[in-house]
């Protein structure tokens, strides 16, 4: 916690109790809220959960994948096959998916770790894309390009299926919570250290013995799982899934965005991206319907452009920017 002194006097800037009161408000809020609303709320936190996992090893790693929605689909698929051909609980089709996920993330981490720049990038775009084929060719099993239902048996929560939205809202709140819990406890480790180090000169911080490919390795491992549980969390709201939803370049595109636009390498920064990206994207959605596919992105690129412009890091900084100006001023008028 940051004190600022302002002519003998201590002002404490709400740094904790902030977010403590908006996330209070979060926990209260939809009980008054439309069931639109709660919808809305529900996908944004979804989202910035996969956003967050990106920030893990592609904000504070410095490695920038646009192959994030292959961890993202393998949860959804995991999750969905096992309870419709084995009538497996989605509560534990969420931590199978999560666990393939990382062995996922294992195999290919002998492969694009060992690559840079454009290179590493261009691998994990592969990767999204051949799993995207490999789900849409294989009809007999994930039944291709038309998807998946996920049949709805009423409220049964062993079976992580509910009545309204509200239960949902409130475990993908929780499992957000958990993410910026885990990402927090990772940045102020020694893990942390290293990794930021990493994404800062690789070179230099290999030269005083980091083992680059274990911790790049550990920190991948930890964002695809949590990027698994958010594709399973999508899936099993959706109560749909196929291929191209799930594994699309758009998605990994949009969950980098989310990320980088709130202010990549910042703990909250990918959580206030989503909050705006997606509040945008409703917006548009209901302003232009169907009329201009895409233009989502459009307002998405706007935005990432103004930012970039004004020479700041993400949304974040801006309010961070904003925050301390105040505070400037209050200290003047002191």
């Amino acid at each position: 916690m940051k004190v600022v002194k302002i002519r003998n006097k201590k002002l404490v800037c709400p740094k904790i109790y902030l977010f403590l009161a908006i996330f209070i408000l979060l926990f209260v809020l939809p009980l008054y809220l439309p069931q639109y609303y709660i919808h809305l709320l529900t996908m944004i936190f979804i989202f910035a959960v996969a956003a967050e996992a990106w920030n893990i090893i592609g904000g504070y790693g410095g490695q920038f994948s646009l192959g994030h929605a292959a961890y993202f689909g393998v949860g959804a698929y995991t999750s969905t096959m096992l309870f419709h051909y084995f009538n497996i609980s989605p509560w534990i089709g969420l931590l199978l998916g999560g666990i393939v996920a990382v062995l996922l993330s294992i195999g290919i981490s002998h492969l694009c770790f060992r690559l840079r720049g454009p290179y590493f990038v261009i691998s994990t775009i592969a990767l999204a894309e051949t799993l995207r084929y490999l789900f849409i060719n294989q009809r007999w099993i994930t039944f291709g390009a038309r998807g998946m239902n996920i049949r709805y048996i009423g409220n049964a929560p062993l079976y992580f299926q509910f009545s309204g939205k509200l239960p949902y809202y409130y475990i993908a709140l929780l499992t957000m919570l958990i993410v910026v819990f885990v990402t927090y406890k990772i940045i102020n480790s020694r893990l942390g250290y290293y990794l930021i180090a990493l994404g800062q000169n690789q070179d230099s911080a290999e030269a005083i013995g980091v083992n680059s490919f274990k911790v790049k390795l550990i920190d991948l491992c930890v964002s695809a799982f949590f990027t698994s549980i958010a594709g399973t969390l999508y899936a099993q709201y959706i109560y749909f899934i196929d291929p191209d939803a799930v594994f699309g370049l758009s998605l990994s595109v949009q969950i980098m965005l989310f990320a980088v636009v709130g202010g990549i390498g910042t703990l909250w920064g990918p959580i206030i991206g989503t909050f705006v990206l997606q509040i945008a994207s409703e917006w548009a959605s209901a302003t232009f319907g169907s009329g201009l596919m895409g233009f989502k992105f459009i307002i998405f690129g706007s935005i990432l452009i103004i930012i970039v412009l004004s020479g700041k890091k993400g949304i974040i900084d801006i309010f961070t920017t904003l925050y301390y100006r105040l505070l400037q001023t209050e200290q003047k008028q002191l």
